[in-house]
């Protein structure tokens, strides 16, 4: 179980998938207790989306426009917290729904694994007295947490920005402006730093007090780093705990794996690095916290008898519970990501009609690789995909 998801008892989370696809995931499956990644690269689509999503709820909307100042960071805040305030709502609506056949409650724990939680609900159900029942219902209504909300920086799509043909200060670049802009909302979320190392961005998380832990060791924010295998684990995990800093996550995803990039690498299957982590996640947490106590302890003036909690998962490959299950048992992993196959899942993410055909009917003859990333790395795509 992953506590940082306050709760929840699903292992696995949803991916970031491009800057569209799970735009708005959460407010689709976070009250069910799964949580979900968004993009924070596209703040143009970012405003779009909070816009519509205000006038599908009756939200009272503002528009941020280009001209206004900060507007990357202060578009990106006010989404997330619609998207907070909407799932809250949610799971309030959720959690007072009637124990029946098709209620939000109901789908809630029908969609569990077979956990504690799982075996509290079927004991409600197979009691015969009402009082019991009403009892065990009360308790299972408190239990029905929603899963985290989180957000994706890709660290090397970092442009400087330029206000009336003049540079401006480096907060203001693309990855630190969407740090700042999750950083200043309301969600107890997390950020998934990935494609690469960027000094300057983790350097600046040292200005927000949500990534620093509280005196009863709670973290409002996390850090999950996106990596490719232990070595680079252990480099940016000391470069974060050198400034005071945790991660709460190493999230790892071979090169062989990595969503449509075909990223260059030696050929090292996820199955060996995975193994790496296995045999090394006690060393790993025990080395780091050495050095993040120490750090701690001249920032705030506080330190810690235990590490805070230190998840390593993995995504890339998996596309049955068969599958997902033994990678959770083999290697001792804390939790998994499903990507593609929630691409072909309309309920989940925002794919038309007509590319969930070709997606659907897809064979390898209708993949190619191209030029379109912003990363400037091959990308497999889907012929005739316009």
């Amino acid at each position: 179980m992953n506590q940082r998801n306050k709760g929840s008892m699903h292992t696995f989370h949803i991916p970031v998938m491009g800057t569209g696809f799970t735009i708005d995931t959460p407010l689709k499956v976070a009250k069910y207790g799964i949580s979900s990644v968004i993009s924070l690269v596209d703040d143009v689509l970012i405003e779009q989306m909070r816009k519509f999503h205000c006038q599908q709820t009756g939200e009272p909307y503002e528009m941020i426009s280009k001209q206004d100042e900060d507007h990357r960071a202060r578009r990106i805040t006010a989404y997330l917290n619609l998207m907070d305030h909407l799932v809250k709502k949610q799971v309030n609506g959720l959690q007072t729904a009637p124990f029946c056949e098709g209620s939000e409650i109901t789908r809630y724990y029908e969609m569990l694994p077979d956990v504690s939680l799982k075996q509290v609900y079927r004991e409600m159900l197979a009691t015969e007295s009402s009082d019991e029942k009403l009892r065990i219902q009360e308790q299972l209504r408190k239990l029905a947490v929603p899963g985290s909300i989180d957000v994706n920086i890709m660290t090397k799509l970092d442009r400087d920005a330029y206000r009336n043909g003049v540079k401006q200060s480096p907060e203001f670049s693309d990855a630190l402006s969407a740090l700042r802009g999750f950083a200043r909302s309301t969600i107890n979320g997390s950020i998934v730093c990935s494609a690469g190392f960027n000094r300057r961005l983790y350097s600046y998380m040292t200005q927000f007090k949500d990534f620093f832990p509280d005196k009863d060791n709670c973290l409002k924010k996390h850090i999950i780093l996106k990596v490719s295998d232990y070595r680079s684990s252990i480099i940016q995990g000391r470069f974060f705990a050198k400034k005071g800093l945790w991660v709460s996550e190493y999230r790892v995803e071979s090169g062989l794996n990595c969503g449509g990039h075909a990223f260059a690498s030696d050929g090292f299957l996820l199955g060996p690095i995975l193994e790496e982590f296995k045999n090394k996640k006690q060393e790993l947490i025990s080395n780091l916290y050495k050095i993040y106590n120490e750090a701690v302890k001249l920032k705030k003036q506080i330190s810690f008898d235990l590490p805070h909690e230190t998840n390593i998962t993995a995504q890339g490959g998996i596309g049955t519970a068969h599958e997902d299950q033994f990678v959770l048992d083999h290697y001792k992993i804390d939790g998994t990501g499903w990507a593609t196959p929630f691409l072909l899942v309309p309920e989940v993410t925002n794919v038309d009609e007509e590319t969930l055909k070709k997606l659907s009917d897809a064979t390898k003859d209708d993949l190619y690789s191209s030029d379109i990333s912003p990363l400037g790395v091959p990308f497999n795509n889907l012929r005739d995909n316009n």
